[in-house]
């Protein structure tokens, strides 16, 4: 990630960046008269994201970008500080004025939308950004910690990105799980714990998905527990990480993007680290089952009884429905064995999750009031909206089964349906399900995202975390 720093000196030797806020542009020095001439030409400078260049030749400093924050809250900053990024050079130092009035919201919002606007692929052939950033502020010290939740939240985010932008030539089971001890490895206090083979003989939804592939499962416990936490937060993730649709064969253009199908464990495994490098007091465990579900002689077939981790069984009526198999054995084993005090479970889960809330919304299901609206508020606060559905119980008794406990992919309306599915296994437990297929992915660049995978999930879940270490 490129240096964003804060100080109390300016330097007119690189590229001025003025933000417009409800207020105003923040004052300028000298450059004041030139700001406000442009602002009164210009059409909506202050508009949210839009940024109005003023080249300044053989002057210094050379050029001034007005960047339009709207309403001056957090998004609009966030928006603000992405549109930036993307208008100046690689190479190219910049110097934001940060008002007087601006809060710790106002400076996360511009940090983060600086670094998540400027995110590059780590195994991208452009090069990565290199030119710093300075923020000027009165008071430097006042923002330090804002600006270190920026940093860790955006490099979460970073991460969770460039593991689901990872192509599945390399990104098999295996791969996954040695990226995750190597994170861990670089953090005290974190542990991690990979099961495979013989390991696995409980998981038989794991290894009824992942059985038809040469890269043979894995089941990944990726823990932080601080001394002193009270409150253990399991988080699941969907980790396939290639998805033909197995016997029930995908089309072409179904697959084209499937190596994102991971994008739930990327999030979770992201979210835990961050939990870690905040040293939040929060006992945190990310469980990431990993299979590639593949074509072949050994591949499960509609109309196969699997049994789960909690010795219930499931006829699986489509083999393309294989995330909720997979998540039905971790969310058993998070109930059976770390008796956690709640349960978010996150998966790139259905296209029904686009049909009903388009591109940018993920599907909410809780039986919880009070939790589901602490998740709506922390996605909100973080820039990931969600958009809470309904456990619509006419709809349960679809799950009958003849030969099994239930059936896996019954028919009827998708995202509902998967998420019936997964309450069987939650037990006793708070819990909470994001079906976050559509948001995992941008077409393009657009205000905090960049085009490809959006590493949606890792700031939702930190901000929520966050917030349950300060009760």
């Amino acid at each position: 990630m490129f240096a964003i720093r804060l100080t109390e000196a300016s330097d007119d030797a690189a590229t001025r960046v003025v933000p417009i806020g409800p207020d105003g542009p923040s004052p300028a020095g000298e450059l004041d008269a030139e700001v406000h001439a442009l602002i009164k030409q210009a059409d909506d400078a202050g508009e949210t994201g839009r940024v109005t260049v003023l080249p300044r030749p053989l002057s210094r400093p050379a050029r001034v970008l007005l960047a339009g924050t709207g309403d001056g809250d957090e998004a609009g900053w966030r928006a603000a500080g992405a549109a930036v990024i993307r208008a100046a050079g690689d190479d190219e130092a910049l110097e934001v004025l940060l008002p007087s009035t601006a809060g710790e919201a106002a400076l996360r919002g511009l940090a983060e939308g600086l670094w998540l606007g400027g995110y590059r692929y780590r195994d991208a052939p452009k090069p990565a950004r290199s030119g710093e950033v300075r923020i000027v502020a009165a008071n430097p010290q006042g923002y330090a910690e804002g600006l270190t939740r920026a940093q860790t939240t955006a490099a979460a985010t970073w991460l969770a990105r460039d593991l689901t932008n990872t192509p599945s030539s390399v990104k098999n089971p295996e791969w996954f799980a040695e990226q995750i001890v190597a994170a861990a490895a670089e953090r005290p206090g974190m542990t991690v714990t990979v099961r495979a083979g013989d390991e696995l003989s409980r998981f038989g939804g794991l290894l009824a998905v992942g059985g038809g592939s040469v890269s043979p499962p894995r089941f990944v416990e990726l823990a932080w527990n601080p001394p002193g936490a009270t409150t253990h937060v399991v988080l699941v993730g969907k980790g396939i990480t290639f998805d033909t649709g197995g016997i029930s064969i995908k089309p072409r253009d179904g697959m084209k993007l499937m190596k994102k199908d991971m994008g739930g464990a990327a999030a979770v495994v992201a979210a835990t680290l961050g939990a870690a490098d905040l040293n939040l007091p929060v006992r945190v465990t990310a469980l990431t089952p990993l299979a590639e579900n593949a074509i072949s002689g050994s591949a499960f077939r509609p109309g196969d009884v699997i049994t789960h981790y909690d010795g219930t069984t499931s006829e699986n009526l489509n083999s393309d429905a294989e995330g909720r198999i997979v998540l039905a054995d971790a969310l058993a084993y998070a109930a059976e064995q770390l008796a956690p005090d709640l349960v978010l479970n996150l998966a790139t889960l259905t296209g029904a999750n686009a049909v009903a809330l388009g591109k940018r919304t993920a599907a909410l299901y809780s039986p919880d009031d009070e939790l589901a609206a602490a998740l709506a508020e922390a996605g909100a606060a973080a820039g990931e909206r969600m958009w809470r559905l309904p456990l619509a119980e006419e709809y349960a008794e679809n799950l009958h089964s003849d030969i099994a406990d239930r059936v896996s992919a019954p028919g009827g309306p998708g995202s509902v349906m998967a998420a019936l599915f997964l309450r069987e296994f939650f037990g006793d437990t708070r819990w909470a399900h994001l079906d976050m297929s559509a948001p995992s992915w941008s077409e393009s660049d657009d205000a905090d995202l960049s085009k490809g995978a959006t590493g949606w999930g890792a700031r939702t879940l930190l901000r929520y975390l966050s917030g349950l270490s300060r009760t």
